[in-house]
């Protein structure tokens, strides 16, 4: 039986696979599927450079701004949404064209994902307590001594997801990462691969191009509006870049230019782990991948964009 085709447009923040993802779909007719962990959220349109009400007007979109920021997704929710969605765009002889930078979803897709067992209230509990008391950094030493393979993956101040391998270590008696190396069965679909690896200087570049886009656009109410739910700073829409940096210029703890250069900052350092992840992801070997930015098609070689096109439907 021939599996049915997806295709992946993966990359860094900034590097325009959004723009390149809409490209393709309407070229081949296609449905776009978020595959980015912070565009699932509905109130942060802005900061997470979401497509746009026309944009996703001109090609169906799923899976954007569907969570509230109370209420933070998992790569299994993920998982089981974008099956879904993918399953619809197929039937309705649409190409699904999953596309974000969140390298564990396109893991998870492609290569199965592991079955955790809950590890029960009191886990959580503590681990909840543990990350408030004594916060992210501590916890994540705390973790190093007990379960050092997943600790090792984590950053140190990413408290969500060390306090999740903390829950899973405490309610299940096996680290996070022993769990994840026993992946259950990979998406019954062929994938294709794309991925935009652009310059560094031209991904600087752009994320100061982008941040200062942002604020013309209503970055910092779209913060202001967030902090209204008085939310759990632990959450992972609480994280998103630009968000602590704009609380902080509202909380009149740093100035505007202070908050750009910040999230400038973290946003480069985060687009070098995930160039990282995408080069040594399974799918690599087999992954178009284009040294250039995306950002329009009258900034992009049409050559190029044909080439791409050819690789996603060759001949016969």
């Amino acid at each position: 039986m021939t599996l049915p085709h997806a295709l992946l447009v993966a990359g860094p923040t900034a590097s325009g696979k959004s723009a390149l993802a809409l490209a393709l779909a309407e070229c081949l007719r296609g449905t776009i599927v978020n595959a980015d962990s912070m565009q699932v959220y509905r109130e942060l349109r802005v900061l997470t450079a979401r497509p746009t009400p026309a944009e996703e007007a001109r090609v169906p979109h799923k899976l954007y701004g569907v969570r509230p920021a109370a209420e933070p997704g998992s790569v299994a929710w993920w998982r089981a949404e974008a099956l879904a969605a993918m399953r619809a765009a197929h039937d309705a002889d649409r190409l699904p064209i999953l596309t974000g930078g969140t390298g564990l979803y396109f893991a998870a897709l492609t290569h199965g994902l592991a079955d955790i067992p809950d590890p029960g209230p009191q886990a959580r509990a503590e681990a909840r307590a543990l990350l408030h008391d004594l916060g992210a950094p501590a916890l994540h030493t705390r973790l190093t001594a007990v379960d050092p393979a997943t600790a090792g993956k984590l950053q140190p101040n990413d408290g969500q997801r060390i306090a999740r391998a903390w829950e899973v270590w405490r309610g299940t008696g096996s680290g996070l990462a022993a769990w994840q190396a026993r992946r259950g069965e990979p998406a019954p679909w062929r994938f294709t691969a794309i991925l935009l690896d652009p310059p560094r200087a031209d991904l600087r570049a752009a994320i100061a191009t982008r941040f200062a886009a942002m604020l013309a656009e209503g970055a910092l109410d779209e913060v202001r509006a967030l902090l209204t739910q008085h939310l759990d700073p632990a959450l992972p829409a609480m994280r998103a870049h630009g968000v602590p940096e704009l609380a902080a210029v509202l909380r009149n703890e740093i100035t505007l230019a202070q908050a750009g250069r910040r999230t400038e900052l973290v946003t480069g350092q985060y687009t070098k782990r995930q160039a990282t992840w995408f080069r040594h992801h399974p799918l690599a070997e087999r992954m178009h991948t284009i040294h250039a930015r995306f950002a329009g098609l009258t900034q992009f070689s049409e050559r190029k964009f044909d080439e791409i096109v050819a690789f996603v439907q060759p001949p016969g």
